[in-house]
């Protein structure tokens, strides 16, 4: 049983939906600016064809390690989510007969835990200050 002093609230949906929506917007930014930094072709196919391992990663770890119950959290939501959207992109990708060059793991790694775990960062600083103030 929790302690009375523990305090773990429920996120509500609207909470959950926006940080899902975000995540989703970020992968897919991540995937646009790889593009257009190597010149490729600007179509929605080629956009989806980037993107959608890192999607589908995103979507199992959002699934498989609970993200809805802390959808904010840095920690218990950005770190995972970051670690597994790119392994299991980068295998997806893989498997798939795209590109998994050292270089653009790199990149992909460091893009991904700076918009995965960087807006929720911001997020509770944001956070912290409005408590502050209010």
């Amino acid at each position: 049983m929790p302690s009375p002093t523990a305090k773990h609230v429920q996120p509500g949906w609207k909470t959950v939906l926006l940080a899902l929506g975000i995540d989703t917007v970020l992968v897919v930014l991540f995937a646009a600016l790889g593009r257009s930094s190597h010149s490729r072709e600007a179509t929605l196919f080629g956009l989806w064809d980037t993107a959608w391992p890192f999607l589908a990663g995103l979507t199992i770890m959002w699934v498989s390690a609970r993200i809805s119950k802390h959808p904010l959290s840095p920690v218990k939501s950005g770190i995972p989510l970051w670690i597994g959207t790119v392994a299991l992109g980068m295998i997806l990708r893989a498997l798939t007969g795209s590109g998994t060059a050292l270089p653009f793991v790199i990149v992909a790694t460091v893009s991904i835990a700076v918009f995965l775990i960087g807006w929720r960062m911001i997020a509770q600083l944001l956070g912290k200050l409005v408590v502050r103030q209010g």
